[in-house]
């Protein structure tokens, strides 16, 4: 009796009662099992030839992707009943001759070392809480998570406000979200977002015609395609008008709540890409460059992996400054004088106050500059197809505009905020998710543990707010009430570099840069210095697009 990959049910895996998650293993065993039973014979070969046989006997009847999926939840599933039952199905099915495969990469990030992530099964009961959350959420513990950890009551409100987004009642039907989820990924070529929700549309019953491209979708989600654009790179340009052609085009049109409910899935996987290359983010185990079917050679990979440019454990391995020489005295002096001169600006602070003409200039000084601040590494990077496909313009980005010299016009908070306005309207026309979003931008902005590198009992705040003002000054928003003089005293170049390449074009963001600034810093610090890029982004994007629905309907 032929078996398809759809009898695999993995839905049960999600429970918290155990007797439901046994129940559902039994049933994927069995169905494994039969399926490997009856191509076993064709892939029986010695396991030190298979080599030289086909690469991948466990291909038919999708049986490779079902090995994936498991080979992902005995590494990362939270409960250790389904880690320790998926090993066993594969340790069955290698029994029958049949190639299993294994890991690429070596933890979630490329640019931590696994040793200093939190290791799944070693978690503390509260991180277990919101490991088990994610996993029963969306079926897996993804490596965004895994990396988001090191800031548990950030994930906690991350993972709420996501979920709200994508699962719960809300104005589009879940294939939309999913799909806008992809377009919104796309536009930065984040190959790891599209993977993720490619698979998650079509779990919900989405159009796999509609993944061929923008254009085999609905009118209705093709006229997005502009707004996505001037979102993830523009998004000053946006105007009534435009909201006016979405909200106004026939059949086709989109009412305020569901445009309310696009634009914020828009902005939270602009800025999501952000954090996923800004960290480093690995493919998951069971997506496209997360696992091989090709056996390890002696030294522990094969030539495909590195020509695939996954290399041995030595590279990735390297301690953050390892790329970058310096000695510890220099990275402490540098820890030393970044506190130093937080120090002095502060004395200054209390001592005078530059006039509202001196603040407006040094803010249109730091606007102007920011628009210069470009990586030495910055080549051209093609799409790849698969990814580019899902949305059009592949030659419209954030570098055309400042390399033409055009101006970023200012956008004074005092005229428009997220406190004020756009966090009224949002739970106006999408009730809770103003809420939800308010909560995540504070916590972000807000969180602290008083350290920096080596130094304990610090105030930060300074440093923060200048991470945070700069990001919006790059988008020509300016709070009246803050010397834009302090950035550059607070951030240096190759700091500057990291945070311009991370929110413009985060696709260009290399392993290089990730070490080059605060050398001496934890790797936590920078993950933190991650979530404030990703906020700030995600809040600048909104608040032009909040401004636009406010005037179309004023």
């Amino acid at each position: 009796m032929e078996e398809r990959e759809g009898e695999v049910r993995w839905d049960g895996l999600c429970s918290r009662d155990a007797a439901s998650r046994a129940a559902a293993l039994d049933n994927i065993g069995q169905v494994v099992l039969r399926r490997s039973e009856t191509i076993a014979p064709v892939a029986a070969v010695p396991l030190s030839r298979a080599a030289d046989g086909p690469l991948v006997p466990a291909a038919r009847d999708g049986l490779s992707e079902v090995l994936a999926r498991l080979l992902m939840l005995s590494k990362r599933c939270p409960f250790p009943d389904v880690r320790e039952k998926s090993e066993a199905i594969l340790s069955r099915v290698q029994e029958l001759g049949i190639r299993i495969p294994r890991p690429l990469g070596h933890g979630p990030s490329r640019f931590i070392p696994e040793k200093e992530t939190i290791q799944v099964g070693n978690e503390d009961a509260m991180m277990h809480a919101l490991f088990a959350e994610s996993f029963a959420t969306l079926g897996r513990l993804d490596n965004v998570t895994l990396v988001m950890v090191f800031h548990p009551q950030y994930l906690e409100s991350f993972l709420k406000t996501q979920h709200y987004l994508l699962q719960m009642d809300g104005p589009l039907p879940l294939h939309y979200r999913h799909y806008i989820g992809i377009m919104a990924a796309a536009r930065h070529q984040c190959s790891y977002l599209v993977n993720l929700h490619v698979n998650d549309f079509l779990h919900v019953g989405g159009d796999p015609k509609w993944l061929n491209g923008l254009e085999n979708a609905p009118q209705k989600l093709q006229n997005l395609g502009e707004l996505n654009k001037m979102l993830a790179h523009r998004p000053w340009l946006i105007t009534k008008e435009h909201i006016e052609q979405l909200l106004k085009t026939e059949e086709n049109s989109w009412s305020l709540a569901e445009l309310i409910h696009a634009v914020v899935l828009l902005t939270h996987y602009h800025s999501l890409a952000s954090f996923t290359f800004g960290c480093g983010i690995s493919p998951e185990i069971d997506c496209e460059g997360g696992h091989t079917f090709r056996p390890p050679s002696v030294s522990n990979y094969c030539i495909c992996d590195i020509t695939n440019g996954y290399h041995g454990v030595d590279e990735i391995h390297t301690s953050p400054t390892a790329s970058i020489p310096v000695s510890s005295t220099e990275s402490v002096c540098e820890v030393e004088a970044l506190m130093e001169k937080m120090k002095q600006l502060q004395e200054c602070r209390d001592e005078e106050e530059a006039s509202q003409e001196e603040m407006a200039t040094r803010f249109e000084r730091e606007k102007r500059e920011s628009m210069f601040v470009c990586s030495s590494e910055d080549e051209e990077s093609a799409p790849t197809r698969d990814v580019s496909r899902h949305f059009e313009d592949t030659s419209y980005g954030y570098k055309d505009f400042s390399r033409h010299g055009m101006h970023v016009p200012t956008f004074r908070v005092q005229d428009y905020s997220w406190e004020d306005h756009g966090y009224s309207l949002v739970n106006r026309l999408y009730p809770d998710v103003g809420q939800l979003l308010d909560e995540k931008f504070h916590i972000a902005y807000n969180l602290t543990y008083n350290t920096m590198a080596m130094h304990k009992d610090v105030d930060t705040s300074m440093l923060r707010r200048a991470i945070w003002n700069y990001i919006h000054c790059m988008f020509g928003i300016r709070y009246d009430d803050y010397d834009y003089g302090e950035i550059n005293q607070l951030l240096d170049r190759s700091f500057k570099v990291y945070i311009k390449t991370v929110v413009c074009t985060p696709e260009k963001t290399t392993k290089r840069m990730y070490d080059s600034f605060w050398r001496q810093f934890e790797h936590s610090e920078k993950v933190h210095v991650n979530l404030l890029l990703v906020e700030a982004r995600m809040q600048a994007e909104l608040l032009y697009a909040l401004r636009a629905i406010t005037r179309y309907m004023t």
